[in-house]
């Protein structure tokens, strides 16, 4: 997995606070973001994030290049709504020579290992000969399993991006998710440190579990008053999908 970012809204604290304070102010935003300071803007997102005014961080957008998922990640990825999206067509991209996601489950087990490389091998050499059939890549595409390997492009906004990280760095998400979340999430904060300084789970971003009744080693850590880093830990038995 690779992921970057492409592009993102220049001074994005700036500008959130400078649409802030618009609300509230008689001069224009063009006016407003030229003399407000970064410890300012910083200071007015935290007391509007805290008192749920949310939609100010609409104005603040990212766009990541995402490469070497699995087509099951990026299934899960898409249904986050909020979100611009463009992907590596199977209809004009030839999978002949397509790389796979192999799970850490089945890649720490020999022979589950040994018959997951099978059928990969199989449904390739199935999908060419398909091809040589006559058949087109968008329907011999049909026998491709999810664990073949894509890209795509995300635009999200800092609003959904935190809707995004709370629900997929939580540990009850699924593995490969929760670790692209995690990258993402790493990459934003480096230039809008403010607005996603309580990115994260619910754990993290509220300090509350919503599914307690469930064991979790990143919860625990908190309890005890650990430190929390980039996590793509794949030991959840119950993962949300």
């Amino acid at each position: 997995m690779k992921v970057e970012l492409l592009s993102y809204t220049p001074n994005p604290e700036l500008l959130v606070a400078a649409a802030a304070r618009t609300c509230y102010s008689k001069k224009p935003g063009s006016q407003i973001i030229k003399k407000i300071t970064t410890k300012k803007a910083s200071k007015l997102i935290k007391k509007l994030v805290k008192i749920g005014h949310h939609s100010i961080l609409e104005h603040s957008v990212f766009t990541f290049s995402i490469e070497g998922v699995s087509r099951a990640c990026t299934h899960q990825l898409v249904r986050h709504r909020i979100a611009s999206y463009s992907q590596q067509s199977q209809r004009y991209v030839s999978l002949e020579n397509a790389n796979f996601v192999v799970p850490p489950t089945i890649r720490r087990n020999r022979e589950a290992e040994e018959i997951f490389n099978r059928i990969l091998e199989e449904s390739k050499n199935t999908y060419k000969k398909l091809l040589e059939l006559g058949v087109p890549e968008e329907d011999a595409r049909y026998v491709v399993p999810q664990a073949v390997q894509t890209n795509i492009v995300v635009t999200m906004n800092a609003r959904e991006l935190l809707h995004f990280f709370k629900l997929r760095c939580c540990m009850r998400a699924q593995w490969e998710i929760r670790a692209l979340a995690w990258r993402m999430l790493s990459l934003v904060k480096k230039v809008a440190p403010t607005i996603f300084e309580n990115a994260g789970p619910p754990c993290i971003s509220e300090g509350i579990c919503p599914e307690e009744e469930f064991p979790c080693k990143l919860r625990e850590m908190l309890k005890r008053g650990g430190k929390i880093g980039n996590t793509d830990k794949t030991n959840n038995s119950h993962n949300r999908t």
